[in-house]
C-alpha cells in the first residue's frame, strides 16, 4: 500500500559549507531542526532521511534513527537513484521533496502543498518553479510514477544529481502547477549554503527563542521588525549549485 512520504535528501559532504548538516543552532544540530519540523507535517504517513552510503554519513543515520524516522542509504552523487531506491523499499507515493538544508521550512505550508497536490490532478507541484517563497522554503511533490520516469529519462549528470530540474527543463512533457506565496519573498535567503547563510540563521532563531517550531509569518514578523538582518547574506545567487553543476556537464 502506498504511502504519502517525506524523503529528505541531506550528506555532511557539502562542497560549499562542508558539514553543514551538524551545524549547530540553539544547541541543536541544523539536521535535527529539519526533522523536528517534518514531524509537525499532519498529511505524511512516514518520513525517510536519505543519506549515502559513506561512512562520514552514519552520523546522520544515527540522528535520524534518534528522531523516529527511517533511513536509507543510497549512491552519493546519484541523488534522482537514491530517491527512486528508497521510494520503491518504502512504497512511497506521493513523494515530497525536502533537502537538507532547510532548517526553518513550514510544517503549514508542506500541509497545504499536499492537500493541493491531492486534490488535483498534477505530475508535480511544487513553490519553486517561479519562486514566490524565500529560498529555504522548497517543497516538491510527484508520484512515484513521475519518478520512474524520471529515471529511464533522465542522462545528465545535473539531473541525476538535482533529482527534479529535468521536469523543469522539459516542462511541456509534464502537467505542473507552480504553487504561489501572496506576497512574492523570493528575494529573502533562509537556506544554509554559505557561513552568511547560517549566521543569518542563528540570528532568526534566537530573536524567536524560547519557539523553535515557527511559521513563515513569524519570520516575517522578525525580519520586518528588524530589516536589517537579511542583509547578513546578501548577494549570493539562487540555485548557485544546481548552475555549478549544470555548467559541468
Amino acid at each position: 500500500m502506498s504511502k504519502i512520504t517525506i524523503i529528505l535528501q541531506a550528506r555532511t559532504g557539502s562542497k560549499r559549507l562542508p558539514g553543514k548538516t551538524l551545524s549547530k543552532i540553539e544547541g541543536k544540530f541544523l539536521i535535527w531542526h529539519i526533522i523536528n519540523r517534518l514531524k509537525k507535517v499532519k498529511s505524511v504517513d512516514q518520513i525517510i532521511l536519505a543519506t549515502t552510503k559513506k561512512t562520514e554519513d552514519d552520523i546522520l543515520e544515527k540522528i535520524g534513527l534518534q528522531n523516529n524516522i527511517f533511513i536509507f542509504r543510497g549512491n552519493s552523487n546519484n541523488v534522482l537513484k537514491r530517491y527512486y531506491h528508497c521510494a520503491k523499499k518504502f512504497d512511497a507515493d506521493p513523494i515530497i521533496r525536502i533537502t537538507g538544508d532547510c532548517p526553518l521550512l513550514d510544517p503549514l505550508l508542506i500541509d497545504q502543498m499536499i492537500e493541493f497536490y491531492l486534490t488535483h490532478n498534477y505530475d508535480y507541484v511544487s513553490n519553486t518553479i517561479k519562486p514566490t517563497y524565500p529560498d529555504g522554503l522548497d517543497v516538491e511533490i510527484f508520484s512515484f510514477k513521475i519518478l520512474e520516469k524520471l529515471m529511464n529519462k533522465v542522462s545528465k549528470q545535473s539531473d541525476k544529481e538535482h533529482v527534479t530540474s529535468y521536469i523543469i527543463e522539459n516542462i511541456k512533457d509534464f502537467k505542473v502547477f507552480n504553487y504561489e506565496n501572496k506576497t512574492d519573498l523570493s528575494d529573502i535567503r533562509l537556506t544554509v549554503d554559505e557561513k552568511q547563510d547560517l549566521k543569518l540563521i542563528r540570528k532568526i532563531f534566537s530573536l524567536l527563542q524560547p519557539k523553535i517550531i515557527f511559521s513563515l509569518n513569524d519570520i516575517m514578523k522578525i525580519i520586518n521588525q528588524n530589516p536589517k538582518i537579511i542583509e547578513m547574506n546578501k548577494g549570493i545567487f539562487r540555485n548557485e549549485g544546481y548552475f555549478i553543476s549544470k555548467n559541468a556537464d
